[in-house]
């Protein structure tokens, strides 16, 4: 597949970069990234995954756009209120690349449907608010032998961290978080409030760490938990490994998606 020169133009400080060049354009183009949820951290990495040409994205969300999402989920709009999250979302990505085939799926992820949901995709960005989807898209995706790239959001701390556990010695969500944390411990967003641009930050560099995964480039972040923290601001990368306790991926141990 040649680049016309509506692509070439389009993307052209990607392919003056050496790391990506002519030929990993159109190894994004050819991509199929599946994004799990369009709010605070799905927002900002669903716009940079779709100016950077990633040519199938399909998105996971059953909410509905409310007013007090626009304070940080930057891909919906005033006019957007009431409407599903899905559909608000193709039509931003629309307006901006129409390069990019858009896939909506406007339901809640469950074991029911996430293998069918996700097997058809190369790899998953969880931006998920909840650790029963957390867990479910970790277990799956190491089910499916698919990269997970994943991230969360505190009131002025983001994390973020790749899993590729279906590699020899490469660890998974479940090492590094066995389970969750006890009620009241990890408040939602929506109970302890969060700064709106922290979702920009953390989703922007969750968007540099699919498209490097996407095209094999750089430093993996898979065995390494990054953390910043915003009234600090530093950031501070954490090393974990392999848990040979763990119920998912240690070898004897390995359990289903439930």
């Amino acid at each position: 597949m040649a680049l016309n020169d509506h692509q070439l133009e389009r993307y052209a400080r990607h392919i003056i970069l050496r790391e990506i060049g002519g030929a990993g354009q159109k190894r994004l183009l050819a991509s199929r990234v599946l994004v799990i949820g369009a709010g605070g951290l799905g927002s900002p990495l669903l716009l940079y995954l779709a100016a950077a040409g990633v040519g199938t994205i399909g998105i996971v969300d059953d909410d509905v756009v409310s007013l007090s999402n626009l304070q940080r989920q930057v891909l919906h709009s005033t006019p957007s209120v009431g409407r599903p999250k899905t559909t608000s979302a193709t039509h931003a990505i629309a307006r901006l690349n129409p390069d990019v085939s858009i896939i909506p799926h406007n339901e809640r992820l469950t074991a029911k449907n996430a293998e069918m949901i996700m097997s058809s995709y190369d790899l998953v960005a969880d931006g998920s608010d909840n650790f029963e989807t957390r867990f479910l898209v970790n277990d799956v995706c190491y089910q499916l032998g698919k990269p997970l790239v994943s991230a969360a959001l505190g009131q002025f701390e983001g994390q973020l961290t790749t899993f590729r556990a279906f590699e020899p010695d490469k660890p998974c969500y479940r090492c590094l978080f066995p389970a969750p944390p006890a009620r009241g411990l990890a408040p939602s967003c929506d109970e302890a409030g969060v700064l709106g641009a922290m979702a920009g930050v953390m989703g922007a560099m969750q968007g540099v760490e699919v498209i490097k995964e996407l095209l094999g480039i750089g430093k993996s972040l898979s065995g390494r938990l990054l953390i910043y923290d915003a009234l600090e601001s530093t950031t501070r990368t954490i090393k974990f490994s392999k848990d040979p306790a763990c119920l998912l991926c240690a070898p004897r141990k390995r359990m289903r998606a439930r």
